[in-house]
């Protein structure tokens, strides 16, 4: 069913919906792609999430950023339904680009990710990870890492994440690539996008333990704004 809002707390929230025709320069399957309905919606992200006015503000004066993302059970032809993927920005003045923090809520995620360099203007895949995570799960995006997440399963997927507020997606390479260095199909394979040069084999990661200071919902990390500081001020920890 369409998500068309979202409640949390007392308030309600309305998604940006991202549509077939979205992302369709990121589809693994060209047939599917001929014959699809380019209005079919994938995904939904509530951004800037709070429970309430007071909350809201904090998160603000943070510099931080609560997001909720719901991905149904799909396929697109022979893969699994994904995100469009992104590379986050670098910080300024830092060779760092800004990490971000995940937590499944619902059902099961594949993070798929990817680490890239770039010298005179040739972009190599130096490493590609993927994260396969379940209900409570919290997955840490590390600096210089695209990525795209995957749900793999019949189920929905509700994740949320925290992030600086200062950062902005950047869709592009990965759009003009065709989509991550990988794909995953339906048959659990995954097949290497041939519009990259050469890429790592994939490498397994289980979710990191993270000490948060929580071990119920990372909305409430909130109250331990210390644990957070990473997403703003990553340099020291990745150095």
């Amino acid at each position: 069913m369409p998500w068309n809002e979202l409640t949390f707390g007392k308030r309600t929230f309305f998604p940006d919906v991202r549509k077939l025709g979205d992302m369709k320069e990121v589809i693994y399957d060209q047939q599917f792609l001929a014959r699809a309905n380019m209005d079919m919606e994938l995904y939904y992200m509530f951004r800037d999430v709070a429970k309430n006015a007071a909350d809201a503000k904090l998160i603000e004066e943070r510099g931080l950023r609560y997001d909720i993302t719901i991905i149904p059970p799909n396929t697109l032809g022979v893969e699994f339904v994904k995100t469009a993927g992104h590379y986050h920005p670098y910080l300024p003045g830092s060779n760092l680009t800004y990490p971000e923090l995940y937590e499944v809520q619902e059902g099961e995620a594949h993070y798929l990710l990817q680490r890239r360099s770039e010298e005179r203007h040739v972009e190599t895949i130096t490493d590609v990870v993927l994260v396969e995570a379940r209900r409570g799960d919290k997955v840490l995006i590390p600096p210089n890492y695209g990525h795209v997440t995957i749900n793999p399963s019949e189920s929905t997927l509700k994740m949320a994440n925290w992030v600086a507020r200062a950062f902005s997606s950047i869709y592009e390479p990965i759009k003009h690539k065709g989509g991550a260095a990988y794909f995953e199909l339906t048959t659990g394979e995954f097949i290497k996008n041939e519009r990259y040069d050469e890429v790592p084999a994939i490498r397994y990661a289980t979710p990191a333990e993270l000490e948060l200071g929580t071990d119920g919902a990372m909305y409430e990390l909130l109250k331990h704004p210390e644990k957070l500081e990473v997403l703003i001020h990553p340099a020291g920890v990745f150095d």
